[in-house]
């Protein structure tokens, strides 16, 4: 079955306020509301947020930015990426890598980076299936509650 996946960018409060339910499987610390507040604070430092639709049922959402360092010149950078739970491998996923990645050469990109949590097994395969390599460990340290 082959399905088309639209990508839009959200835009307005009502775009990105459709990207609440799918984006809060991945990030369930916010609520409606905070996600809001915060997705508009993100885009105030060149954040973007893009989803797929098939109808009118938001399935995948990705958070990103364009980003230049020493390290990797001009990149962009997902933050974010999920497909909700119960459409995974319908390839709504795969559209929005393409898609990231099509982003990414049309703004000039080098690459396209992204970091995933150590416990999402299920992501990394797909992202290694997708082309993409493990190329580095990040480190943190929580400033928050120090």
């Amino acid at each position: 079955m082959k399905t088309n996946f639209v990508i839009r960018r959200a835009g307005t409060p009502e775009e990105v306020m459709r990207c609440y339910p799918v984006m809060a499987q991945l990030r369930p610390q916010y609520s409606a509301q905070a996600f809001l507040a915060q997705v508009q604070a993100q885009m105030q430092e060149g954040f973007q947020l893009a989803y797929a639709c098939e109808g009118d049922k938001v399935v995948t959402v990705a958070g990103f930015r364009l980003i230049r360092n020493l390290a990797w010149g001009r990149f962009l950078y997902v933050d974010d990426l999920v497909t909700d739970a119960q459409q995974r491998s319908r390839g709504a996923g795969q559209a929005m890598l393409a898609w990231l990645v099509e982003e990414a050469r049309r703004c000039g990109c080098d690459q396209l980076h992204l970091d995933s949590g150590v416990q999402r097994l299920d992501a990394h395969r797909f992202y290694e299936r997708e082309g993409m390599q493990r190329s580095s460990y990040h480190f943190a340290i929580n400033l928050k509650n120090d």
